[in-house]
């Protein structure tokens, strides 16, 4: 396989910017595990599955998890959760069980570039292409009609998956999707990918779990919240964290600059919105000029656009949670999805 030396060369180069400003390894706190490139170690609720695919003239492998209900209590329908940016398949274990309770089959793939699938060096990452990526797992699975739910992320790549396949997607959920309004458009000043890549290589397990807590969980704080820190702290903090760090830059630029909300009209399926109205992200924000920062992520006013927008959607708001209601308050949430899904 050929494999251009481009992003290997800019690698090596920003990894030496970043030794002489003392970033690499400022991941690891003393306690925190430490992971590589595939999250080695860290174990999923559910067993892990890997399907081999070609891409890009690459040799690819995504892990997946295949949870298929008990034997006489299956409804007849699949659910694919597509995670977030700073998320996992792993992270849906609770909305995996609430599904798996009540008949459904669920497919929770790990996109390339996240968690335990491949970390491409150099990869033309979209969402066309991931969303295709996960067509062909679906293939592969000999699977036809979905429900496509997607968290934060994972919402802008569902509904591009929803828009690429329409008469495969039964009805769409979004979770506090990510790009619910254009930033770029807004205002927000572009960040290179070597800029992002820089920022990238700071992250440490105090400077996640700050962010989490104030974006996510409403200034809020569970124990079992702090497994979701050290999943992600550790990929940055281990063997592989430079190379975790560039996926993580080449996919913040995809989020950036392929916004599907001018694209909400075309939407034809039932579509149910779950908001957690006190989640505040906005990719960019703070590059913004202060007087548009004020602006966004404002999801209490974002949710109802959305569903304006869309012509088959259903809006449940959560008004006191954030960015992750189904790990803030996973009975409620749950209570509300499977609602919203009878609906079909």
């Amino acid at each position: 396989m050929v494999r251009p030396v481009f992003a290997r060369t800019l690698l090596v180069n920003c990894m030496g910017a970043a030794l002489a400003a003392g970033y690499i390894g400022s991941a690891s706190a003393e306690d925190a595990p430490q992971y590589d490139g595939e999250l080695s170690g860290f174990e999923y609720a559910y067993p892990v599955e890997r399907f081999d695919f070609s891409s890009q003239g690459q040799d690819m492998q995504m892990a997946y998890l295949d949870v298929q209900p008990e034997e006489g209590s299956a409804n007849g329908r699949t659910v694919v959760l597509m995670h977030g940016k700073n998320f996992c398949a792993g992270t849906w274990e609770d909305t995996i069980e609430a599904l798996h309770d009540a008949g459904y089959r669920v497919i929770a793939p790990d996109q390339v570039g996240f968690c335990k699938s491949t970390k491409p060096e150099h990869y033309q990452f979209s969402f066309h292409q991931l969303a295709a990526n996960t067509q062909a797992l679906l293939e592969d699975l000999d699977i036809d009609d979905v429900t496509v739910m997607g968290h934060s992320m994972g919402g802008m790549l569902a509904t591009r998956f929803a828009l690429m396949y329409p008469e495969q997607t039964e009805q769409l959920v979004m979770v506090n999707p990510i790009g619910l309004e254009d930033w770029k458009a807004l205002g927000v000043p572009y960040q290179s990918i070597d800029e992002g890549y820089q920022s990238e290589l700071e992250k440490t397990a105090e400077g996640i779990r700050a962010y989490q807590e104030s974006t996510y969980y409403v200034d809020t704080w569970e124990p079992e919240y702090d497994r979701w820190v050290e999943m992600l702290a550790g990929m940055y903090a281990g063997e592989d964290g430079e190379l975790v760090a560039w996926n993580q830059a080449l996919t913040s630029d995809m989020v950036f600059t392929q916004p599907v909300v001018h694209e909400f009209d075309q939407l034809q399926m039932p579509t149910l919105l779950l908001i957690g109205e006190k989640d505040n992200t906005a990719i960019g924000k703070a590059q913004a000029p202060e007087d548009v920062q004020e602006t966004l992520g404002r999801y209490d006013v974002l949710g109802e656009q959305a569903a304006n927008a869309i012509q088959q959607a259903t809006l449940v708001e959560f008004p006191e949670l954030g960015h992750s209601p189904q790990i803030q308050e996973p009975e409620r949430f749950h209570e509300e999805l499977l609602k919203g899904l009878e609906r079909l």
